[in-house]
């Protein structure tokens, strides 16, 4: 009796235990969700496009006329899907051209690998493969290029890879490059589609809220600089004052983020930028108007 009831005593408190942490779960859950609704929104979005790839699988007529091909148009999905337009129009870009050059020229280095012989062929295809490993990686390292380019150039070095390579155990490499470039481009606009017109997220909108709360922030700290170096130190943790230099940090910690959006933004023009000025105008002339 006595080892029973140690043992419902362990259970009920791993059971306890267990509903603590599913219940901290929820609440994480919940405030995620409440904090911004459109992360939810994002979530649907991502389960729709790999759903509508998928059906590459589930119909027979698709599967017969790409095969396992399809399975690109999935992993592109994956991987390119982002939260605002801009950075899944930007991704998509990156992965389709750098599919496109790749593809090419890896056909065209898989040809002249074959024309030289059969005893040059793999040799001439390690060479390829090694030199465009060595000059995509330090590309890669160009502050320009790991800024905007930095996955377009993975998919590159991956891409040519694969089909170079490949075309020495396939004689239908032209078919495999033909499939694996319809397929990322078929995943890349689904991603794009349904990112721009399902409740689309535009990066411009969450540049110009950012801007407004460091301009907001930023004001803050110069109405309150007078009082933080007229006044002694003391006088002000009696005052019970929270410090200006707060809201400064804030603003300059925000740098990266907004460098971020400023990124997003341009991959789908200007036009975003000219229509959020009157948002960004009016904030700041609260901003004035608060201030006086």
């Amino acid at each position: 009796m006595g080892m029973e009831s140690v043992n419902i005593e362990k259970a009920s408190v791993f059971l306890s235990g267990l509903k603590a942490k599913i219940a901290e779960i929820a609440r994480q859950t919940k405030k995620v969700a409440m904090d911004d609704p459109r992360r939810l929104i994002h979530s649907l979005k991502a389960g729709l496009a790999l759903t509508l790839v998928s059906l590459f699988y589930y119909f027979q007529p698709l599967y017969t006329s790409f095969g396992v091909s399809a399975m690109w148009a999935v992993m592109t999905v994956v991987v390119v899907f982002e939260f605002s337009v801009g950075a899944t129009l930007g991704k998509g870009l990156n992965r389709g051209l750098a599919t496109l050059a790749a593809g090419a020229l890896g056909l065209g280095a898989n040809h002249l690998a074959s024309v030289s012989g059969k005893t040059w062929e793999p040799i001439l295809i390690g060479l390829f493969v090694f030199l465009q490993a060595v000059a995509s990686t330090f590309i890669r390292f160009f502050p320009m290029v790991k800024a905007r380019y930095d996955y377009g150039m993975l998919i590159f070095i991956l891409t040519f890879s694969l089909i170079s390579i490949s075309g020495l155990r396939s004689d239908q490499i032209l078919e495999l490059a033909h499939k694996r470039l319809s397929t990322v481009l078929i995943g890349a606009s689904t991603c794009v589609i349904i990112s721009i017109f399902v409740y689309p997220v535009w990066a411009g909108e969450d540049l110009h809220k950012l801007v407004a709360q460091n301009l907001e922030k930023l004001g803050g700290f110069l109405e309150g600089f007078g009082d933080e170096y007229l006044r002694t130190f003391d006088q002000e943790s009696e005052n019970g004052r929270t410090s200006p230099l707060v809201g400064l940090n804030s603003v300059i910690d925000s740098k990266s983020k907004e460098e971020t959006l400023v990124l997003m933004n341009l991959c789908i023009g200007r036009q975003i930028l000219l229509d959020g000025n009157q948002g960004m105008d009016s904030s700041c002339i609260g901003i004035h108007g608060n201030s006086t």
